[in-house]
Formats: structure tokens, C-alpha cells, sequence
């Protein structure tokens, strides 16, 4: 926003506006998975990084789960090694889960660490490694046959979900000031290495620190009701009943589901958070209206 754009005495309205959500949210802890556009386009970048000190700032204990999709499939291709998928799921073989580890454990968290602290943050980049806290388990994935009178099961390597989140180190981290930016990579009691979707790992961490509130940043503007309009100020019983009438299906019912979970464990509030949108984490923590689609167990959200 340039100069010519506003007043100071906007600028005052607006951080006065802002005062009731900063002390409803103060000490709280906001986990936020952090991918799509909100990590590829430069302006909403650094908004992003910018956003997440200005909550450790103002009070709040923002975690931050990273994923890395497109990154890993750019450096696949120029090692020249195949990249399948088994119902939107990454096929990941010893050698890719090589690169998967190297590019979201090093490449991408350290990038992300970078910014924050560029902003004037405090981040520290781990993986679900570094003392052990994802704890995973080998993704079994069932199919039907071509017949549909059986189902097998496709070994897609490497890949996992979440048996047990950890959160001594998350914590001790949050509470020295630093902001934890976690890697969805976990490990299983033998040490073996496996990729885990970045919205369960969110979810999953956010139930474990009984998160005030969980938000998934992704590329659409949330979920769409038949008009086109943006639905919001959901409970978990209509979701539920949205899910069952087949109005939240393809490629919104993961993450729908994923946020859904959460509520239901524990975490007073999920979002889907429109990550098109610049400052999209403080239009949704700090304003009335929000970017997205806000799930909670209640009736309807109170006002600060």
C-alpha cells in the first residue's frame, strides 16, 4: 500500500479495529500449513513471512507445516527420474524419497526459515525427524480391481501417515520465541524415512498442541456453495451433512476432511485460508469477515 492509499488515521482505525482479536488470541497457538501459491508467487511470500512474525509479535504461537510438491517434481525431473501417482499420491521409491527429503527437509524449510527471520522473526526448521516427533507408519492404499469384485493393495513406497505426534520439542521451541517450521517428512520405529501429506501432518500437530486454531492455506477462495459464494461459519455436523449430500467432493473433500478432524479433536477452529490473497493469515485471525471457509463446534463464531 503506498502513501497516496491512506491516512494515519486509518491506519490508526485499524490497528484499534485489530485490538479485541489480538487479546482473544494472545498465547494462543495457530498451526498453519503453508503451500500453493502463498509459496511460489514473490509478493505473497514475504506477506506470508511478514504475517507470521507479526503474530509472534502481537502474541500468538504460530507453527508452521510446510509442503513442497511442485519443488520436489522440478528436481526429480532434472535428476531425470520418473514421478507416478496413485490417487494424487507422490510414488516414492528409496531414490525419490532421497530427493523428497532433500528438498522439503533442506531446501524448502531452510528457505522458509530464511524469510521468517528476514521479517524479523525468530524460525527454527525441523523435520518430523529431529527427535522423532512424527512418528509414521507405511501408507497402505486399497484399489479395486478392473472387475470391482476385490481390491488390492498398491505399494506406493515411501509414503506414510501419522501414528504419533511428539510435541516436547515444538513446544520448548514456541516457548523461547522461536517459530518452528516443520517439514512433513516422519519416521517409523525402524528409522525408515517416509513422506507425509503437509494438511494431515497440520492437523495432526495441531490436535496434539490443542491448537486454538488450524488453517490451511490453499488456491481457491474456499468451499463453494451452489451460487458460487463462499461458505463459512460451518459446525462439524454440517460439514458432516455436506460431505454425505456429496457437495464437498474431488479435490476439496482431503483437505475438507483433514480440517474437519481437527475440530472434532480438539482445535477450537479450522480454516481453509484462500493463499491467493495477500496477508491472508491476518485477514483471517484479525478481521470480521476473513479469506475462507471456517469450520468450529460451535453454532456460530463469537465476536472478540
Amino acid at each position: 500500500m503506498h502513501d497516496s492509499e491512506y491516512n494515519p488515521r486509518q491506519v490508526v482505525e485499524i490497528l484499534s479495529e485489530a485490538l479485541p482479536y489480538i487479546q482473544r488470541f494472545s498465547g494462543k497457538t495457530v498451526v498453519i500449513k503453508y503451500g500453493g501459491n502463498a509459496m511460489t508467487e514473490d509478493n505473497l511470500i514475504h506477506s506470508f513471512a511478514r504475517d507470521v512474525v507479526l503474530l509472534k509479535e502481537v502474541g500468538l504461537n504460530p507453527i508452521v507445516v510446510h509442503g513442497g510438491g511442485p519443488q520436489i517434481g522440478q528436481l526429480l525431473e532434472r535428476l531425470n527420474i520418473e514421478s507416478r501417482f496413485v490417487d494424487g499420491m507422490r510414488v516414492t521409491d528409496s531414490e525419490t524419497m532421497d530427493v523428497v527429503e532433500m528438498v522439503l527437509g533442506g531446501l524448502v524449510n531452510k528457505s522458509i526459515v530464511n524469510l521468517i527471520n528476514g521479517a524479523g522473526g525468530k524460525a527454527i526448521g525441523l523435520t518430523g525427524k529431529d527427535n522423532a516427533q512424527i512418528r509414521a507408519r507405511k501408507l497402505s492404499v486399497q484399489r479395486k480391481n478392473a472387475d470391482m469384485t476385490a481390491s488390492e493393495i498398491i505399494d506406493i513406497g515411501h509414503v506414510g501417515e501419522v501414528e504419533h505426534i511428539s510435541t516436547d520439542l515444538i513446544e520448548m521451541l514456541s516457548e523461547a520465541d522461536y517459530i518452528p517450521v516443520i517439514a512433513p517428512i516422519g519416521v517409523d520405529a525402524q528409522g525408515h524415512s517416509y513422506n507425509i501429506n503437509a494438511d494431515l501432518v497440520a492437523g495432526r500437530v495441531a490436535e496434539a498442541l490443542g491448537a486454538e486454531k488450524l488453517m490451511l492455506l490453499t488456491n481457491v477462495a474456499g468451499l463453494m456453495n451452489q451460487q458460487g459464494e463462499v461458505m463459512t461459519g460451518l459446525t462439524t455436523e454440517q460439514v458432516d451433512q455436506l460431505i454425505e449430500d456429496g457437495v464437498i467432493y474431488g479435490g476439496m473433500l482431503p483437505k475438507i476432511r483433514c480440517a474437519l478432524e481437527a475440530v472434532k479433536n480438539g482445535v477450537n477452529s479450522s480454516v481453509i485460508v484462500d493463499g491467493r490473497v495477500e496477508h491472508a493469515i491476518l485477514l483471517e485471525i484479525f478481521t470480521r469477515s476473513g479469506v475462507g471457509t471456517l469450520i468450529t463446534d460451535q453454532a456460530s463464531t463469537p465476536s472478540p
